[in-house]
Formats: C-alpha cells, sequence, structure tokens
C-alpha cells in the first residue's frame, strides 16, 4: 500500500509532517500514519502559546485502533491550532496534509530542518517500513 507523500512537506521518523513557510510552519501527521491509526475518533491539541522543543509530544490521536502521542518535528510557539479538528477530526484520515493539519507553529531554530527526511527519503522511510510489516 503506497502512502500519500506531500512534496511541500519534511518529515520525521515518528510518522510527523511540516509545511515550513517562512519563520513558521504548520504540522500534523503523514498519509502512512492515519492509514496505521484507522478511524480517527479524536485528536487533542495544545494550547496556543505553549513552546515545545523538538521531539517533544504535543497532541494525542485517538483511533478506533488505539491512542497514539504525535512529536513535534521543530522547536517552537504554537500559534495557531485546527480547531476544525474538534469537531471533525476525520479530516485527518480525509486530508492529512491539508485540512487535517494540526498546528501552526514559530520556528524557535531554523537549523533543525536540515536533520528531517525530504519527501523522497520519507517515501524509502516507509517503503522499508511497510516491508517490515508495521512501522
Amino acid at each position: 500500500m503506497a502512502s500519500n507523500i506531500n512534496q511541500d512537506c519534511l518529515y520525521s521518523q515518528s510518522h510527523e509532517w511540516v509545511r515550513v513557510e517562512g519563520d513558521t510552519a504548520y504540522a500534523g501527521i503523514t498519509d502512512y500514519a492515519q492509514s496505521q491509526l484507522s478511524d480517527i475518533v479524536y485528536v487533542e491539541l495544545p494550547e496556543v502559546g505553549t513552546t515545545y522543543a523538538q521531539g517533544d509530544n504535543f497532541a494525542v490521536v485517538e483511533s478506533v485502533k488505539a491512542a497514539s502521542d504525535c512529536y513535534l518535528s521543530l522547536s517552537g510557539e504554537i500559534i495557531e491550532v485546527n480547531e476544525a479538528l474538534e469537531s471533525e477530526p476525520e479530516l485527518v484520515n480525509s486530508d492529512p496534509y491539508g485540512k487535517g493539519w494540526f498546528v501552526r507553529l514559530a520556528i524557535a531554530d531554523a537549523s533543525e530542518i536540515e536533520g528531517l527526511m525530504s519527501p523522497s527519503d520519507y517515501a524509502e522511510f516507509v517503503a522499508k517500513a511497510e516491508e517490515e510489516g508495521g512501522h
């Protein structure tokens, strides 16, 4: 099963994406992650104004199968959350890179961007995970 990988995003090994726009970035979980979780029924998002370090747990996604922590790919302050997910968590399943985004953050350390995977690197990572039968 090939996952949809957005060419405008960068990726982490824990299956989160970021789309950098100037000194801010949008973040969410990847198409691969949402497909592994199945039907998402709830997304717990952080409060605006909260600051996180790279790799910190910033959100929780609950699906019919399991609850899963989400980790922020870049350090920064949350400046916006996707309030639509409160009433429509299924947007993460139907449009993970668009309407299903989680947060927008002010990037604290732009050098962290270099440590993230490109779309092609992430595609290889997911292909290997799928060969091994999981994540």
